[in-house]
């Protein structure tokens, strides 16, 4: 076990966040875990935020030259998935307007940061390339925060974006190495903006986009090593830390109505940022109309109840507690984002998963592997859905192989304990590195 500092050591340290919608509960988790531990926390993201790390007991400061979301609607989103023709546009969409194009931004923001606020560590985002350069130029121990699957394909996995199984062919490890090469071309794309930021910063460019990761001490990959694929030796950098689930402030009062269910209860539950997922919904609730089911529908900020079709026993609210919901159901339908997929999984709740892009077909890859549910294309129809549907609830072999992803995350420590100890650890490490005398 890594060397942690006692109680009363308390660190200095800076959480890089923005708001990227199934990003943001982690991060919220991650800092308000240091924060109960005791630790200086400043958290540097979009004023979207700004409540929840002050109710944590962090200091708060809003990026200023990087892009800064004042709330969640529609309108502020950088990037709408819905607008764009495919995944790579999309894909590329948010490297030029978040993960890539402003990378000197943020760095410059973080730095002016830490020049104030001077941290022993700093915890980036996975996908913020900008802030693991602002710790490679201040020569911070950095930790990057991966809220769900490594960006970053392990040892054995294929390359992350399409939801491919691990191979287990000639073919199929042909077409892994086809992928990710159009995959590193696509991010390579962006390499003169990454480059320009560290030219400007007085480091030597990359040859590499994904080479800036390796500034970084640890790679913390706040997922269960029981939902991902078999992973061929970890490197050493890279550190399993379990699911950080935190129900959004606006969701979690929301408790109350649910705890009976006379037959199978249903829970449905897409992006809570704009994915065009009202025509799949609206299929959903056709569909589960018509169902011996009691399904409960959440929208979260970008629909209304009145976009979708009224059924009698499918009841579809603005926000409401998972944690209340998932006890007392049979199945959980979703769009794949990691945190309703894990906090399904952690309640032994098999999944219909329709993924729409971001690191959904990741997820749902991984629920097909290990048998805790189906996957289905958002485009199907509803006779497609239905069958899915009555599938997952009459055959037993779901529930098991949810249940048991679900006894694994129970014995595993908890993840916000475990974060904790590897950013002290990485602190302890550091301050016990010798120096040479002057």
């Amino acid at each position: 076990m890594e060397p942690t500092l006692a109680p009363a050591g308390r660190l200095r340290i800076v959480v890089a966040g923005w708001e990227g919608g199934g990003n943001v509960p982690p991060t919220l988790a991650a800092v308000e875990a240091l924060c109960a531990r005791g630790h200086d926390v400043t958290l540097v993201a979009d004023d979207s935020m700004v409540s929840d790390a002050r109710a944590a007991g962090a200091h708060f400061v809003g990026w200023k030259r990087a892009p800064n979301r004042p709330d969640r609607s529609a309108a502020s989103a950088p990037v709408r998935d819905d607008e764009w023709p495919d995944p790579f546009a999309v894909m590329a969409a948010w490297s030029e307007r978040i993960f890539l194009g402003p990378s000197d931004a943020y760095a410059r923001d973080l730095i002016d940061v830490m020049t104030v606020r001077p941290a022993d560590v700093l915890v980036a985002s996975d996908l913020l390339f900008g802030s693991v350069l602002a710790g490679e130029v201040a020569q911070i121990p950095t930790a990057v925060l991966a809220p769900n699957v490594s960006l970053s394909p392990l040892p054995g996995h294929p390359p992350f974006g399409p939801g491919f199984l691990p191979a287990a062919s000639d073919a199929d490890h042909e077409r892994d190495r086809a992928v990710a090469g159009a995959v590193e071309a696509l991010w390579n794309g962006f390499l003169p903006h990454l480059n320009a930021a560290r030219t400007s910063l007085g480091l030597k460019p990359l040859a590499r986009v994904l080479d800036q990761m390796r500034a970084a001490d640890l790679q913390l990959l706040a997922t269960s090593a029981a939902f991902d694929f078999p992973v061929a030796g970890l490197p050493e950098e890279v550190r399993y830390i379990g699911p950080l689930l935190r129900e959004p402030s606006w969701a979690a009062g929301s408790r109350e109505g649910f705890e009976g269910a006379e037959g199978p209860r249903v829970l449905v539950s897409f992006s809570t940022t704009e994915q065009g997922q009202r025509a799949v919904l609206a299929r959903l609730v056709e569909v589960l109309g018509a169902l011996p089911v009691e399904a409960i529908v959440t929208l979260g900020d970008m629909l209304e109840a009145s976009d979708l079709p009224a059924r009698p026993n499918v009841r579809i609210v603005a926000s409401a507690s998972h944690e209340a919901i998932l006890p007392r159901a049979t199945l959980a339908i979703t769009h794949g984002g990691h945190g309703t997929t894990l906090r399904a999984l952690r309640h032994g709740v098999p999944l219909l998963v329709l993924p729409m892009g971001r690191d959904q077909n990741e997820n749902a890859a991984r629920v097909e592997y290990h048998g805790a549910g189906l996957r289905l294309d958002p485009a199907s129809d509803a006779g497609a859905i239905a069958a899915a549907i009555c599938r997952l609830i009459d055959q037993p072999a779901f529930v098991q192989n949810a249940r048991r992803i679900a006894d694994a995350l129970r014995a595993e420590a908890p993840a916000r304990e475990r974060f904790v100890a590897e950013i002290e650890g990485l602190a302890a490490r550091r301050r016990a590195r010798p120096t040479c005398a002057a």
